[in-house]
């Protein structure tokens, strides 16, 4: 059975590094309230002439130093992202030329916080299907460009980043053990676009800023996450004591926490970048995969579980045997 594996990640931030302080300047809040909230206590933001698509090549370089490849070993690149630098062309074209990739294919998919899961999903399907024997998925935002600085509850949360990661087709056996991709789960349900969304867009001529009902947010994520990954483990005949590290998206230490017990994983497995990075949306779950490779945490043969949940609402797992 063909499968996707991951053969290099790589992750990229901004130079700059906000700390929760640095809103005391402007807002009615403090480093305690920030971190007893979310969990976070600082975050990157892009400089002014920084784009998205320079920050996911950043990222897209990394890995594939990491995999002792070119840019023209890519067949195709599926960025993820909610931030792209121009209505069109995707960012995931300028990243192929970036990269000199000139015989592949790019295209941008947008899931909001829940991009990456989206892609790679995409992605394992190309690989899957023959359509292309080594991918490259992206999440890169740069969040900081629509945010309402006046808005404590929201734009103290959100942060700039890009992650990467190269699939490759191998042949597998068909069963868990195998290497690669064993399992996606998406979900979503327009009936809750006004719980999380950007107030402004092309067809109504104002680029707009992000809105959030923080409370219902939390609710649907805990049970949504929770319930996207049991689902992912279950196609491929696994359950939470199978499972070496879940790698959620980073957008609440509460979240998470709760998320994990209702799945039944304890924090020790758990991997948190929360806390240095912010929500990166589509950025978060590449940043945090690559930041615990390169910390030494997941290593070949780990059981991976990826889930997150965003505007849509949107909202999936992986389950990826590293």
């Amino acid at each position: 059975m063909r499968r996707a594996v991951v053969k290099g990640v790589g992750h990229y931030l901004p130079e700059r590094v906000v700390p929760n302080a640095e809103f005391e300047k402007t807002l009615d809040t403090s480093d305690e309230w920030i971190k007893a909230r979310s969990g976070i206590e600082r975050r990157h933001f892009a400089a002014a002439d920084e784009t998205t698509s320079d920050l996911a090549t950043h990222a897209a370089k990394a890995a594939l130093a990491m995999a002792g490849m070119d840019g023209n070993d890519i067949d195709a690149i599926v960025l993820a992202t909610s931030t792209a630098d121009l209505t069109f062309p995707s960012a995931a074209t300028m990243v192929q030329h970036n990269i000199g990739n000139t015989s592949g294919y790019a295209f941008d998919v947008q899931a909001v916080c829940a991009g990456f899961v989206y892609a790679l999903s995409n992605a394992n399907a190309l690989i899957m299907s023959g359509q292309a024997d080594r991918v490259m998925v992206i999440g890169a935002e740069t969040f900081s460009r629509i945010m309402d600085w006046t808005d404590r509850s929201t734009c103290v949360l959100f942060g700039d980043g890009a992650g990467a990661l190269i699939l490759e087709a191998e042949e597998g056996n068909g069963d868990a053990a195998d290497r690669g991709v064993l399992s996606t789960d998406l979900n979503s349900d327009g009936r809750y676009k006004d719980l999380l969304y950007v107030d402004g867009g092309v067809s109504t001529q104002n680029t707009g800023m992000l809105r959030m009902e923080g409370k219902e947010v939390f609710r649907h994520a805990v049970e949504k996450l929770a319930k996207t990954a049991d689902t992912a483990l279950e196609k491929v005949g696994l359950g939470p004591d199978d499972v070496t590290w879940v790698v959620p998206h980073q957008a609440n230490i509460r979240i998470i926490q709760a998320t994990a017990k209702k799945l039944g994983v304890e924090m020790e497995r758990v991997v948190v970048t929360v806390q240095d990075h912010g929500n990166t949306s589509a950025a978060s779950i590449p940043l945090a995969l690559s930041t615990a490779v390169a910390n030494g945490q997941i290593k070949q043969g780990d059981l991976v579980v990826t889930e997150a949940i965003g505007g849509g609402l949107a909202w999936g797992a992986v389950v990826i045997r590293w």
